[in-house]
């Protein structure tokens, strides 16, 4: 195990301690850019590292009943056959050519703008919502658009581990104004450990998994998280997402210009 493994974990957990959000949106361009890995194993690894530490979140919103399940469910219903079908889609593409190491770091690079955007204007985002929440074309087709949701959320989580965490939310609270910060969380999280298992897995079967990074990475990072969590509340927040998003931002551009 590299150190150096360890102690990206531990930064990257601490981080998402303290925002909520920066789990695959950090850990993989990390690995990519500063360590060189190849970005299908870096978005593979990063995808069963995400469902593992999901799960525990889970757990916790779970015995609190602050998992809507049948949102999870929905979402569920359109990402698992995207990243399924995502999934398929890679495996016929030529193993080891540039071709889908181009797609994943576009993809990638895509992914994280997408999650910038939703960081920088989230509450505009859930104010505008919310004037809209009584629309009648939304709440009649507002379980077919979740699932519609869930499936975009399954083809970027698979083609680059992000998505899952602050797009995810930032849909949530689009499409259900009224649920509670928590629940919405909750349901986020419970939705994540799925969909990132299905596509982690599918990764593993295309060669894409370090099974040693993946250890090295949860060494650090599950105190790394217990860390931040703790300190959370000694840090404004909203200092802490812009700045998260600004670097998003540049990560994201380089990736796509590379």
């Amino acid at each position: 195990m590299d150190p150096l493994y360890t102690l990206s974990g531990f930064a990257v957990g601490a981080i998402v301690g303290l925002t909520g959000v920066g789990g695959g949106s950090l850990m993989t361009p990390l690995l990519v850019l500063l360590f060189g890995i190849h970005p299908a194993t870096a978005v593979g690894t990063d995808l069963l590292y995400a469902a593992i530490t999901k799960a525990g979140g889970t757990a916790v919103h779970g015995r609190k009943n602050q998992v809507a399940w049948g949102i999870t469910g929905r979402l569920a219903l359109g990402s698992i056959p995207a990243a399924a079908l995502t999934i398929w889609i890679l495996s016929r593409l030529p193993k080891g050519g540039e071709t889908l190491s181009h797609i994943i770091s576009s993809g990638l690079g895509g992914a994280l703008l997408l999650t910038a955007t939703a960081l920088f204007f989230g509450r505009r985002l859930r104010e505008y919502a919310a004037q809209r929440a009584d629309s009648s074309l939304r709440q009649r087709h507002l379980g077919k658009i979740t699932v519609l949701v869930g499936a975009i959320l399954g083809v970027l989580v698979t083609l680059s581990s992000v998505g899952a965490g602050a797009l995810g939310v930032a849909a949530l609270f689009f499409l259900y104004p009224t649920l509670s910060p928590a629940r919405i969380v909750g349901s986020d999280l419970a939705h994540a450990v799925p969909l990132t298992l299905v596509a982690g897995l599918g990764h593993w079967t295309l060669g894409g998994v370090d099974w040693s990074l993946l250890g090295s990475l949860l060494l650090g990072s599950l105190p790394g998280i217990w860390l931040g969590s703790h300190v959370s509340s000694r840090v404004p927040e909203h200092i802490l997402r812009r700045l998260l998003a600004s670097m998003l931002i540049l990560i994201g551009g380089k990736l796509i210009a590379a």
